[in-house]
Formats: C-alpha cells, sequence, structure tokens
C-alpha cells in the first residue's frame, strides 16, 4: 500500500481507517479512536448512515436544537435547526418569543415552479428550428408520460417546454426550458428523468427531420439537467407591528431603533460587502432548518445567491418599510423543496423533525424555512444596531472558548459567573482560567 490506492470503495470501514491511518494519519495515534467513536452503537442505523453516501468511515455530528415559540399564520411551531454556530438557535428563539406577542409571523408562497433544461447546439436556420419544435412539441410530452404518470395524477407534472435561442450569448447555443410542479417532491430525479427523455426524443426525431436531410443542419445534445435557480418558485414572509411597540422597555427609543434598522437595511441593499454578510445570517436560519428536515442546502444556497444578484449587483434579501407609523420587515426567498423522498423517508431524525413540523407540505415547510431566515435576520441586525453583534454572540460562544482551553467542571462554572458582567474575548477567558489554576 502507499497514499495511492486502488479499489478504495471495496475496502471495508474498518479496513479503510487502517490505510488512512497508515498513510495520512499517522502522526495521530487517537485517529483511529475519533474515527470509530462517532459509528453508532445501532448495527442497523450504522448501516444505513453508511449507505447514504459512498467511501464512508464514520459519521459527522452537528448539533440538533429546537426554536420554540414561532407564531406562522396564526399556528404555534418549534423549528429544529441543526448548526454548529453559537447563538444562532438563540437569536432565533429570542426573535420568535419578541414577535409572539406582536402579531407572529405571516408567509406565502408566492409560486411553486420549478426549471430544467436541456442544452444544445443547432447550426442551421434558426426560423427552421423553431417550426421543428413545434412539430415536436407534444411527442416530447407524450414520450415522457411514463415518468410523469403518477406525477400527473396527483397534480403535478411537466407544465411547459419552450425553445430559447441564445445564441448571441454563445455560437450555435440553444435550450429547452422546460418548467415543472412536483408537489411534495423536491423533484430533482423526476425533473432529470424527464429531461433526458426530451433529449433522446429531440435527437432522435432531429436526425429523421427534412432540416437534416435538405439543409445539412447538426443539432448535438450537450446535457440535461435541472437549475437549483428557482425564481418562479418563492416563499415571502413578513412581520409587521406598529413602530411604538418595538419598544422592550422604558428608556428604548422605538423610533430611533426603526430608523437605525431601516438604514441598516438600505446599506445591505447598495453595498455588497455588506450584503454577503447580512445575507449570511439569513441563511444561518434557512440552512439550519434545511438541514434538520433533510433537504439539500447547497442547491438552496446557491439559488438564493443567484437571486440576491439578480438585479446586477448582490443586494439583500430583506426588505424594510416604515409607513403612517406602522413597522414591516419582509424577505422573498426562492426554495425547491420536499417533504417526501429523498432523505425524509429514510433519515430517522428527518422523519422525527418533520413530525415535530406537523408533517408540513412542501409549501408549509417553505414557509417554516423563509420564517427561520427572517428571524435570524432580524435578530442580528436588531443587535448590530443596538448592543452591537458580539455581547450575545460572545456570550453564547463562552462555552466553545471553556473547552478549547480545557476548562474543568468547576472552572467553567467559575467563568459563566465572572463572565455574567464581564467582556468576554478569547484572550480574557485564558487569562481568567489560567489565573484561577495559579
Amino acid at each position: 500500500m502507499s497514499k495511492t490506492i486502488q479499489g478504495f470503495s471495496r475496502l471495508s470501514k474498518t479496513e479503510k481507517i487502517d490505510w488512512l491511518c497508515a498513510y495520512y494519519l499517522n502522526k495521530n495515534p487517537n485517529a483511529k479512536g475519533i474515527l470509530s467513536q462517532y459509528w453508532n452503537d445501532t448495527k442497523e442505523l450504522q448501516q444505513l448512515h453508511d449507505e447514504f453516501i459512498e467511501n464512508t468511515i464514520s459519521n459527522y455530528y452537528l448539533p440538533l436544537a429546537i426554536a420554540p415559540n414561532f407564531l406562522i399564520n396564526g399556528t404555534f411551531y418549534a423549528i429544529p435547526m441543526a448548526i454548529e454556530e453559537s447563538s444562532v438557535v438563540a437569536a432565533a428563539s429570542k426573535a420568535a418569543k419578541f414577535w409572539m406577542t406582536r402579531g407572529g409571523f405571516k408567509a406565502e408562497v408566492l409560486s411553486t415552479v420549478k426549471i430544467g433544461h436541456v442544452h444544445f447546439t443547432y447550426d442551421g436556420e434558426p426560423d427552421e428550428l423553431i417550426l421543428f419544435f413545434e412539430e415536436i412539441k407534444s411527442k416530447l410530452i407524450k414520450e415522457a408520460q411514463p415518468i410523469t404518470k403518477k406525477m400527473d395524477s396527483r397534480g403535478g407534472g411537466i407544465l411547459d417546454i419552450v425553445l430559447k435561442n441564445k445564441t448571441k450569448a454563445l455560437d450555435n447555443y440553444y435550450q429547452l426550458h422546460c418548467t415543472f410542479e412536483t408537489l411534495d417532491a423536491m423533484g430533482a430525479n423526476f425533473i432529470n428523468s424527464c429531461l433526458e427523455q426530451f433529449a433522446e426524443t429531440l435527437q432522435r426525431e432531429f436526425e429523421h427531420h427534412e432540416i437534416t436531410k435538405e439543409y445539412e443542419a447538426k443539432l448535438t445534445v450537450i446535457m440535461s439537467i435541472l437549475s437549483n435557480y428557482v425564481p418562479e418558485c418563492i416563499v415571502e414572509a413578513s412581520i409587521s407591528c406598529p413602530i411604538a411597540d418595538l419598544a422592550e422597555g422604558p428608556g428604548f427609543d422605538a423610533q430611533l431603533f426603526a430608523t437605525k434598522f431601516e438604514q441598516a437595511v438600505q446599506i445591505a441593499q447598495i453595498e455588497p460587502y455588506r450584503a454577503v454578510t447580512h445575507n449570511k445570517g439569513v441563511m444561518n436560519g434557512v440552512d439550519a432548518v434545511i438541514i434538520a428536515t433533510g433537504n439539500d442546502f447547497r442547491a438552496v444556497e446557491a439559488g438564493i445567491h443567484a437571486y440576491a444578484a439578480r438585479k446586477g449587483s448582490y443586494r439583500s434579501l430583506t426588505q424594510v418599510k416604515l409607513e403612517d407609523g406602522q413597522f414591516t420587515f419582509s424577505i422573498k426567498l426562492p426554495l425547491a423543496l420536499g417533504t417526501v423522498g429523498g432523505l425524509t423517508n429514510i433519515h430517522p431524525l428527518v422523519k422525527l423533525n418533520l413530525e415535530l413540523l406537523g408533517n408540513p407540505s412542501a409549501e408549509e415547510l417553505m414557509q417554516i424555512v423563509a420564517v427561520a431566515g427572517l428571524a435570524q435576520n432580524f435578530a442580528a441586525i436588531k443587535s448590530l444596531t443596538t448592543t452591537g453583534i458580539q455581547k450575545g454572540h460572545m456570550k453564547m460562544h463562552l462555552m466553545n472558548i471553556l473547552n478549547q482551553v480545557g476548562a474543568s467542571e468547576n472552572e467553567k462554572h467559575q467563568a459563566i459567573n465572572h463572565f455574567k458582567t464581564n467582556k468576554v474575548t478569547h484572550s480574557a477567558v485564558e487569562d481568567y482560567v489560567e489565573n484561577i489554576r495559579k
């Protein structure tokens, strides 16, 4: 054996680890123990995890937490969040509690259309291709019926297929722009299967068409794939109350807070450096719920960030309005989610988390996720424009620092009491623990 290997996938999990420890982790005598201690004691459950992906060697855990007291469209939710970052769950919970007594969150799904493409090149006359497409459009849909039959029976399926000429951007480039309704499924496999059938029909029909014979035109399918950019699969969430109701106690200037809050969002609308961090705060809430419910957070991230840049520059995903003494904070997000299929049917915790949420439909889950993002962003801006972000964040981060410096239970107890009234920084915590030990 060496640092390169043939047939790695055919090794047992123990053999994989032995090889890694021999050639890549050979300086760490604890490596094997660290990897194996995260195996699940239940053989069947561990096998299930091993079969999610390839070449598994262990499990990588994220904390699963609950943010309670979310009032959404008149219904209370305890929202599951899987995330490692300190203060995210606390911030979401605090925002939920704040708005619980101010009317709660409103959410609405505006549209649920998903998109995929057959990308191809064509070197003939555009008008001839248009006529050809019009001839075969019905056949494209008909030959996909074995794939769409079940989805059609539930009210979903193929919505439309449109031919798009993209030759101004890339020589000879065209696409079939295809739209779908996938109901409670995220629908990636369904959409991709349909697209590949469209591509097969397109290629075959073209090769036997008179365009090919008479004009010697050539059509070549490049690829068929769904898009994770879903600007027609949109959910909106909002919170609103009289500006005066934003006050949390005596001495709190609600009007000043609302004004600074509005200015903070306006900065994120025009300054990309701020917008990225602003939207990262949104995604703290979004991703945590996406992961907890077994959905694809990478796809969601890519689509949402593209949406944030749809007007030519990267901008805030949230908007604020101060009008007639009323404060309104809202968000629109493109979200392609599923509550059936994929991990939702086989991961025990995912199934439990969906049950916790009342076994929501895909549209209901879209609303919950958008609310989590809005709540997180509200909490972040509120901190930034009042106490500053570090005061609350570092208090929540205190336990992580104590663990990093190897504090004992007694040292942790003393440090927690000390830093209730003292500023938390990494160096301050280190110094305090060292002084205890002296």
